[in-house]
């Protein structure tokens, strides 16, 4: 008989309990559910709706059910649907009917949504703790390299020189958003749910705030219907995890270019690398390539929840038992790329060399040379004009800007002087971008500084 069969002449199709269950993915929720329902009962006792003495039971009870389960000792069954029913069934049938008052004052309904909330509360931290160690790797790789040029891109057509450390830390003011967003959800995830019944409420004279401190919430709902109704926080997190791979994407795919053969800027270590099977020369960036691939699925976990949430009238519905594949397999997926993402980045070889020369080709100290036109008096657009010119007449002579000479330039310009060439250095071109946020090594350091104080 099902804990809630009273009102059923039949059993239940075994197809239909197959369809209906949820235990084979929601059992990852038994340590939340049982401290939940340890925290329930013991203020059941407290406000005098059960006796104290049925309490205690209930909670050394659950206790001895958590260690069973820990040690294998607990086989779920499918017939009773979930995680929830499957630890109160197996409660009474080690302590008969002092069991049955477990449930008194709840319903599944906040049950669940206690559950998903206590599971993501420590999911958030946990991820966060990833994208901070992920943060500080980049921050230690960018200390290594605040003089390290390379060349920078728009339309992956080389544009401007800059540092390797400048470029990585990008990626730690793009992480850092994702560390904010994480803070900024788990305000949202934790609210307390329980005692908002099934929809309404109930008549017992809960204390919710006793509940919330001892589970460590903040605060609880003020509206049962909403309480029990509400996956916004699943969605909110799977979007800052969809955020997260996407950033983890966009990297992965800068370090599959920069580890080929065309570019040659870094080289992957063994560990983190795989091979052919019929090409003994290859040496494959596959973890990245798997990073990008795998940030598809996060998008799919969203796009699924956001789906099955969009046409839902209040409150409850059992289309709300699918928000937990899609939540497990977002998380599950982000907290296995991100180690092996910063362990990957933590140890990679940076060949600088191939990086300065390739800062060299394609003219990317041309807005140099324009800027150091204006500051000899020229009108910003003629400047850019002029060194269009120029480039063009380099590309036709198949040389760079600093292989002019200097009578070349003053055909250019009359106002060009010997100094245009130190102008022109990449090392200048770099450290005279030193305003906040540029790519000096002096500005870089500083973020360095602020972004280290941070964390």
């Amino acid at each position: 008989m099902k804990l809630w069969g009273g009102r059923f002449q039949k059993s239940t199709d075994k197809l239909t309990d197959d369809f209906n269950s949820s235990i084979h993915f929601d059992k990852r929720l038994y340590r939340q559910d049982i401290f939940g329902s340890i925290a329930h009962v013991k203020m059941l006792a407290c406000q005098g709706i059960i006796p104290a003495e049925d309490s205690a039971l209930i909670q050394k009870t659950l206790r001895e059910i958590l260690s069973d389960i820990e040690d294998g000792k607990v086989e779920f069954d499918v017939a009773a649907e979930d995680i929830h029913m499957n630890i109160e069934q197996v409660l009474i049938e080690r302590i008969g009917d002092t069991g049955k008052k477990l449930h008194t004052g709840r319903s599944r309904n906040d049950q669940v949504a206690l559950d998903m909330r206590m599971y993501l509360k420590e999911e958030v931290i946990s991820i966060k703790n990833m994208v901070i160690d992920l943060q500080r790797t980049l921050l230690d790789l960018a200390k290594q390299h605040t003089r390290t040029i390379m060349p920078s891109y728009t339309h992956l057509q080389k544009a401007q020189p800059i540092t390797f450390a400048h470029h990585l830390m990008a990626y730690v003011e793009m992480f850092k958003r994702d560390k904010e967003r994480l803070e900024d959800t788990y305000k949202r995830v934790n609210v307390l749910p329980l005692g908002s019944g099934a929809l309404a409420a109930t008549t017992y004279n809960l204390d919710r705030d006793f509940v919330a401190r001892e589970l460590g919430f903040d605060a609880i709902s003020l509206n049962s219907l909403d309480a029990v109704s509400d996956r916004d926080f699943c969605i909110e997190l799977l979007s800052n995890l969809s955020t997260i791979m996407m950033h983890l994407s966009r990297f992965s795919e800068e370090i599959i270019f920069w580890c080929s053969h065309e570019f040659q800027f870094i080289e992957l270590d063994d560990a983190f690398s795989t091979g052919s099977s019929i090409m003994p020369q290859k040496k494959n960036p596959d973890i990245a390539e798997l990073v990008r691939g795998k940030t598809g699925r996060v998008y799919g976990s969203l796009m699924a929840l956001l789906t099955t949430m969009k046409a839902l009238p209040l409150a409850y519905n059992k289309d709300m038992q699918e928000d937990k594949e899609p939540v497990f397999d977002a998380i599950d997926n982000a907290k296995m790329c991100l180690p092996i993402f910063t362990d990957m980045i933590r140890t990679i070889r940076v060949n600088e060399t191939r990086m300065h020369e390739g800062a060299k080709g394609g003219f990317t100290n041309a807005t140099d040379l324009a800027d150091y036109l204006v500051k000899k008096g020229i009108a910003f657009r003629d400047a850019h004009e002029i060194v269009g010119k120029v480039v063009f007449s380099c590309i036709q002579k198949g040389i760079g800007l600093e292989d002019m000479t200097l009578e070349e330039y003053k055909q250019a310009s009359p106002l060009v002087e010997e100094d245009v060439f130190k102008a022109i250095s990449l090392e200048e071109c770099v450290n005279k971008r030193s305003i906040v946020g540029g790519p000096s090594e002096e500005t870089v350091k500083k973020a360095i500084e602020i972004n280290e104080a941070l964390l």
